[in-house]
């Protein structure tokens, strides 16, 4: 599956959006490495904080179907024009079980898209870069 059709599938995901408060759709579609698409949409709650963003959404629904690993995501904004990235908890998630250099498209209601990778969304992720690539500095009790 290429990125166009995956950024489609992230586009039908955002139809099933549950948004009543922000008014702000998202859709994602994460390509499972066994080629299986799994699908999520933003699902908010009067209790903001309980919200599940659409990239959230997708990654569980994956794992608790048995993938555990993810090689490009798709994610869709059709209430903005501007391209949206993932929250911060999402790329922790995300980061759990996507290499730092799979692939990332992320587009709203306008023609633009940005394609990344998960390294540069998140960079400096522990779980993948620190992890004896870069140097570490401890502090010692003086």
């Amino acid at each position: 599956m290429n990125m166009d059709e995956l950024f489609h599938a992230a586009e039908r995901a955002a139809e099933a959006a549950y948004a009543p408060y922000s008014h702000f759709r998202v859709g994602a579609a994460l390509l499972g490495e066994s080629g299986t698409v799994y699908t999520g949409c933003n699902v908010e709650n009067r209790s903001f904080g309980l919200t599940i963003c659409a990239e959230r959404t997708a990654a569980v629904t994956g794992v608790s179907r048995g993938e555990r690993r993810f090689s490009a995501l798709a994610i869709f904004t059709p209430d903005s024009a501007d391209p949206v990235g993932p929250c911060g908890a999402c790329r922790q998630v995300l980061s759990e079980f996507m290499a730092g250099g799979a692939q990332v498209r992320f587009g709203g209601s306008s023609p633009e898209r940005i394609d990344t990778t998960i390294r540069e969304l998140y960079p400096f992720d522990s779980l993948h870069d620190l992890a004896g690539t870069a140097s570490v500095v401890t502090a010692r009790n003086t």
